[in-house]
């Protein structure tokens, strides 16, 4: 059996390919019906759980709880919130963590987030707030029986002095109770594979799931990468170069690349993956029809695909 036949045999086989979906809340009615539409072609795949992202400050606190809340009511979906340590006491997010518990989630992601006054600048604790998500989760585990997701850097967190203080970090945060590592996304799996391995040669053995992002818009995810000090190699960056007025060949080159990139994990024995959907399914749809993932029987054929646009 070569490598082609092997890798088809892993993925409709033995059906132990898992994921996971990010959406960030809807700022407009539109964007509402964008993000409904998403989630309602990616439902039928069944992921583990779908997260909603949340913005420091009240930017989005309460349009992401509307989110979740409406996930937990009006789907079979999983629900996992976000939850950050940024311009809050502690005893207001204890608020919106026992809201969410109220509410039926029982699965949290827990930031530190970035610093109010926009990423790069320095980070400070809020008087009286959580110091760091170490210090959020373990907090919630006070505050009820959370199922808790954190962050991981293959590239380091660009506020880390070096890998080595970043792995300590993450071991902080898995010790505290994390029972699950969501990594920011990468493009090159060399880093990932690489920071995999020095976690657990750390001592870090709760699971590490590759964040990944379907590449919509180069010059979107682009900066989305430079914010926080993703790297993307040159070969990558060449294979779409010239289509930023083509978005029909940016989404077929970003399928390929992005189906690339998660078949060669699983080649490596990685079965989990979280996709940063970008409220957009199409991409993500196909890469998780690659893995191996049909809808259930009940749910007939997908639904109809999405506008394409930039």
């Amino acid at each position: 059996m070569d490598k082609t036949q092997e890798r088809r045999s892993r993925l409709l086989g033995d059906g132990d390919i898992k994921v996971s979906f990010e959406f960030f809340p809807p700022k407009t009615e539109k964007m509402e019906e964008a993000l409904w539409a998403a989630i309602r072609r990616l439902e039928p795949l069944r992921p583990q759980f779908v997260s909603v992202t949340y913005g420091a400050g009240g930017s989005t606190r309460e349009r992401t709880h509307a989110t979740v809340e409406r996930l937990a009511r009006e789907t079979e979906l999983v629900p996992a919130a976000h939850l950050t340590c940024v311009d809050a006491t502690k005893g207001e997010v204890d608020t919106v963590a026992r809201a969410y518990g109220q509410a039926g989630v029982s699965h949290i992601v827990a930031l530190r987030g970035d610093p109010s006054a926009g990423v790069g600048s320095k980070y400070c604790p809020h008087p009286g707030g959580y110091a760091n998500a170490a210090d959020l989760v373990s907090g919630l585990k006070q505050v009820g029986n959370f199922e808790i997701s954190v962050a991981g850097y293959p590239e380091k967190h660009p506020d880390s002095a070096d890998v080595a203080a970043d792995l300590d970090n993450l071991k902080a945060k898995v010790d505290a109770g994390a029972s699950r590592v969501i990594t920011q996304f990468f493009f090159d799996n060399v880093h990932y594979l690489r920071f995999l391995e020095a976690a657990r040669a750390q001592g870090i053995w709760a699971p590490i799931v590759p964040g990944i992002v379907p590449i919509h818009n180069f010059k979107q995810v682009a900066g989305f990468a430079a914010r926080c000090g993703a790297v993307i190699p040159g070969w990558m960056a060449r294979r779409f170069d010239g289509l930023d007025n083509d978005p029909q060949t940016t989404h077929l080159v970003a399928a390929a690349v992005a189906a690339e990139q998660v078949m060669d994990l699983v080649d490596e024995g990685i079965h989990q993956f979280h996709f940063y959907t970008l409220n957009r399914a199409d991409l993500v749809y196909a890469i998780c029809h690659l893995l191996g993932l049909r809808p259930e029987p009940s749910s007939g054929a997908a639904p109809a695909k999405e506008a394409v646009n930039s």
